[in-house]
Order: structure tokens, then C-alpha cells, then sequence
């Protein structure tokens, strides 16, 4: 690539992020949508193969993810609403049972003091604010009514995540095939090649991941509401969606739902079939979930997932964690590339080899001293 290139491609770049931070509050919905698009292509794909146009395998794949997600807010809105209710006020229970019953078994097993712990500000700062709580839902209606202005940002939002995944879905060949063209055509077989290990790696991490996720979270709200949990649902997609770090989702859901069962039933034996729920969704997660929907492509780190989330929301808010994945998973693609051609390099073999000459270096010096002393002992 001349030094020419480089720099148009420099400067296109540092165009391009800019005016992703201008125009960051309007990119939701249109983020939303094309990441909807890149996980629904594949499928659109397999379905022109069956003789169906472009636009009619798009019809059928928009109309199946319209009718999912207006299914899950029907179903599961009004549940979750009233479930998030339940556990605000079972937050003041769990605190006097943590006070009555935890506090005392450590002081007593590993004899540290509370004498100065004291919980009270907590249970007065719940019972100040559980009044004025009510329905989440009543809430967030009260909420947006106050603004006019944000009825209407709510609603274009609303009317326009479908509208884009709907063109981004019928014209996304199309758009890769023209991106494509445009690169400078010495590079362009590289950036193809890049891009198609990219698209691999976020095949099996986000699409993949996001399986696993929807799955967990599905067998958790089962197991632990035939179990009798009150908070089945919400536990369960809070335990799915921790899942996106390894083991993150079987800690955070065990012990929330520990706290749960105690707070509800008051009986340690419900903890074993909790256990019993969180261990078979484990199993199956590491024998048959991952191995089928993520395989052994190379994913991420989970420090670096935690990391790429914390600082995507650091640095760009919503939108940020919206993207923080995919931009984390292309830059390991980038990191490795890289990594490969330091080590081609020669700055790489230029190290190399002084390390080689120093080892040389020291072996001569050492056959030299021993050479000088074995004809110091024959004069001796």
C-alpha cells in the first residue's frame, strides 16, 4: 500500500469516528437496526436458496422477529413488571435476613465483629422510596408523559428500528458487494480476507453468545419457576444475561436466586433443588450449548468482554455498549494480525538475531576462559 493510501485511509477513518460522536444520540435506532440485519442475513440467506427472492426471504425472516418480539412483550412485560415489584419489596426481608442470620453464623464461625455494620440506613432508604415505587410500568408512563418531547422521540424510535432493519436486511449484500469495491483495489483481497476472519469471530461470539444467553436464560426462569420462585422470570434473564462472561451468569444467578428462595420459602432445603437448576444448566451450557452455537472459533477473553462493555459505556454511553463487542472482537482480529507480522518483521529478527550473536558472544568467552585454564594447569 503506498504512503497515499494510507493516509486517505487515515483520515477516512478519523472522519468517520467523528461523526459517529456528533451524531451519537440520533445512532440508536440505526445501530440497532444493522446489527439486527447482521445477525438476521445469514438466515435470509439459507432462505434464497430455497428459490425465494431477496425480498421475499427478508419478508419472512422481518415477520418472524415482529411477531417474537410483540409475543415477548405481551407475555412477558406485564410479568416482569410485577415480578420487579415483588422484589423491591422483598429488598427490606432480605436485608433483615442477611442481618439475622448471616451476620451472626460469620461472627460466630470466623469470629469477625459488626459491631459498627449497621444496616438501618438501608432499610429506611427502601421504605422512604417503596411508596413512591409502585408498578414499573405506571412509572415509566408517568415518566413520559411529562415530555411531549419524549413521547415523540420514543415513538420515532419505535417506528424506526423496523424501517431500518428492513432496508438494511434487503440491501445488505448489496452494500458489502459496493464497500468492497471501493477499496483500493491493491489491498483489497487482504481487507477481504480480514474482514471474513472478523465476520468468523463475531459468528461464533455474538450470534453464538447470544444463543447461549437466550437458552440459559430460558432454562433458569423454567427450573426455578417449577421450583416455585416467585422472581423465576426476572432471575432467569438476569443469570442469561450475565452469561455473556463465562461462569458470570451460573455465580450472579445462584446467589440472587438463594437470596430469593430463602426470602420466599424461609427453608434451606429449597437452596438444594436451586442448585439442582443452576448445575444441569451449567452442564448442558458446557456439553451441548457452546460446542453447538459457538464452537471452537476463537472468541474473546472474559476479562476483555468486562473490559470492552465498561469502556464502551465510558466513552459513548448506550451507544458504546451497543457496539462495544463487535468493535472488541474485530480489534483481537486486528491485535493478532498484527502480532503475526511483528513477528515477521524485521525489527522481530533484528532482536532475534542480536539475542543469537549475545549467546554466541557469551559461548566463545566461556570456551575461551576454559581453553586459558586448561593451559595454566599444563604449565603447572
Amino acid at each position: 500500500m503506498e504512503l497515499s493510501q494510507r493516509w486517505f485511509l487515515l483520515i477516512v477513518v478519523v472522519i468517520l469516528g467523528y461523526l459517529l460522536v456528533l451524531l451519537g444520540p440520533i445512532l440508536s435506532p440505526f445501530i440497532i437496526g444493522a446489527l439486527m440485519a447482521y445477525l438476521a442475513d445469514p438466515v435470509t440467506d439459507k432462505l434464497q436458496r430455497y428459490n425465494l427472492s431477496r425480498t421475499q426471504a427478508v419478508l419472512v425472516v422481518f415477520s418472524i422477529i415482529m411477531l417474537f418480539l410483540f409475543l415477548t412483550l405481551v407475555m412477558f412485560l406485564p410479568k416482569l413488571s410485577a415480578q420487579l415489584s415483588v422484589m423491591v419489596k422483598q429488598i427490606p426481608v432480605a436485608i433483615n435476613l442477611f442481618e439475622q442470620n448471616v451476620l451472626p453464623f460469620i461472627a460466630k464461625n470466623l469470629g469477625v465483629e459488626f459491631e459498627q455494620f449497621d444496616l438501618n440506613f438501608f432499610k429506611s432508604l427502601i421504605k422512604d422510596n417503596m411508596r413512591q415505587t409502585g408498578s414499573l410500568l405506571n412509572n415509566i408512563v408517568l415518566s413520559v408523559a411529562n415530555s411531549s418531547m419524549a413521547i415523540v422521540a420514543w415513538l420515532a424510535n419505535a417506528v424506526l428500528i423496523p424501517v431500518v432493519l428492513f432496508y438494511l436486511l434487503r440491501d445488505w449484500d448489496i452494500m458489502m458487494e459496493k464497500i468492497r469495491q471501493l477499496l483500493p483495489r491493491d489491498v483489497e483481497p487482504k481487507i477481504t480476507a480480514l474482514v471474513h476472519e472478523c465476520d468468523e469471530v463475531l459468528g461464533a461470539f455474538i450470534k453464538g453468545q447470544l444463543m447461549v444467553m437466550l437458552a440459559l436464560g430460558t432454562m433458569y426462569s423454567v427450573g426455578l419457576w417449577l421450583v416455585g420462585l416467585d422472581l423465576a422470570l426476572i432471575l432467569g434473564m438476569i443469570a442469561g444475561a450475565a452469561s455473556i462472561v463465562p461462569y458470570m451468569g451460573f455465580v450472579v444467578g445462584i446467589v440472587a436466586a438463594f437470596v430469593a428462595a430463602m426470602v420466599q420459602f424461609n427453608d434451606p432445603s429449597i437452596l438444594v433443588w436451586v442448585s439442582l437448576v443452576f448445575i444441569i444448566g451449567q452442564a448442558l451450557e458446557g456439553m451441548l450449548l457452546t460446542p453447538l452455537m459457538v464452537g471452537d472459533k476463537i472468541g474473546l477473553h472474559p476479562v476483555a468482554v468486562i473490559f470492552a462493555i465498561m469502556a464502551g459505556g465510558q466513552l459513548f454511553g448506550f451507544i458504546g455498549i451497543l457496539i462495544a463487542l463487535p468493535v472488541a472482537a474485530v480489534i483481537m482480529v486486528f491485535l493478532r494480525h498484527l502480532h503475526l507480522g511483528y513477528k515477521q518483521s524485521a525489527l522481530y529478527a533484528t532482536v532475534d538475531s542480536r539475542t543469537e550473536s549475545e549467546d554466541e558472544s557469551v559461548e566463545i568467552e566461556e570456551s575461551a576462559d576454559q581453553e586459558e585454564k586448561k593451559s595454566s594447569d599444563l604449565v603447572e
